[in-house]
């Protein structure tokens, strides 16, 4: 196994890197940085980064079927234009709750877009309890909200067999799942797969799956990404970073062989030059599954 620090991303710099997606079509990494509101766009095969400021906080990014790039802003759905930074907006949630936002989003394998809401934050980890939600964005646009009452929405993944999908909130300190209807996204029989003990594994965060349907959780305040058994809730591995507050991963690259990992350095006071990085994990032995895009 390798570690490596990507050079041409926000390094050592991000406040609060996030939502880490790839996309196979252009061969890069997409991301964002969610206080500063910018969403990258890295191209691993020139070492290049590509930098827009939709000017909000923004809690996710994914691909389109059709080629375009769609965000989870503060409070609503948007087409993003890569030249102007422009917002499409084209759905709007949480009208009742004006200081919530997005915090994290992913698509399922219908081509759903998933994102889930939390209340003002003061301190990371430290919210207003309660206030969040998680949303569905359907081909036609038309929203749906499926859970309530959510502390910090974080990591979503979906079993290979299209029958669970897997779900954190970060308060709730482990991986719960649904029984997940592939044909109207309806969600049942939530139940808790995984316990991460606070003090040990720290706040789970972001979240991907494997072609062996084994899950990788990011692990906010404890420098890692822990492999677990969904089925047997056991941590199988552990990834150990030089930042605290590892935030999100996913797996990419031709092969979907290197885990993107991304980090935080908001309000660190320690000397960590890397946190804020995005390091790449190769040699695991295991693939990743392909990235879902929103079917638009």
């Amino acid at each position: 196994m390798s570690v490596e620090v990507l050079k041409s991303t926000s390094r050592g710099s991000g406040a609060l890197l996030e939502g880490p997606h790839w996309d196979p079509v252009t061969q890069t990494l997409l991301y964002v940085e969610i206080y500063s509101g910018k969403v990258h766009r890295y191209t691993p095969a020139t070492d290049s980064v590509e930098t827009v400021d939709v000017g909000e906080f923004v809690g996710a990014v994914v691909p389109t079927k059709s080629g375009k790039t769609i965000i989870a802003g503060r409070r609503h759905y948007a087409f993003l234009d890569w030249k102007t930074g422009a917002l499409n907006r084209i759905a709007e949630i949480d009208a009742d709750k004006p200081d919530n936002r997005f915090n994290d989003g992913k698509c399922d394998p219908m081509g759903r877009f998933w994102a889930g809401t939390m209340g003002p934050e003061d301190k990371p980890a430290q919210v207003r309890p309660k206030q969040g939600s998680l949303f569905c964005l359907h081909s036609d646009r038309t929203v749906t909200k499926h859970v309530e009452n959510i502390d910090i929405a974080n990591g979503m993944a979906w079993s290979p067999d299209r029958k669970t999908m897997y779900y954190i909130d970060s308060l709730a300190f482990g991986v719960d799942a649904f029984d997940y209807n592939k044909t109207t996204g309806a969600l049942s029989n939530r139940r808790q797969v995984i316990a991460i003990p606070h003090e040990e594994e720290g706040f789970p965060d972001g979240m991907t799956i494997d072609e062996e349907g084994m899950l990788w959780v990011a692990c906010f305040s404890k420098s890692r990404v822990n492999r677990y058994n969904p089925v047997t809730g056991d941590k199988l591995q552990m990834l150990t970073f030089p930042a605290t507050n590892i935030t999100s991963c996913c797996f990419g690259g031709p092969n979907y062989d290197i885990l993107f990992v991304t980090s935080s350095s908001f309000q660190l006071t320690s000397d960590q030059p890397l946190a804020g990085s995005i390091f790449a994990v190769k040699d695991l032995g295991v693939k990743g599954l392909p990235s879902n895009t929103y079917h638009d």
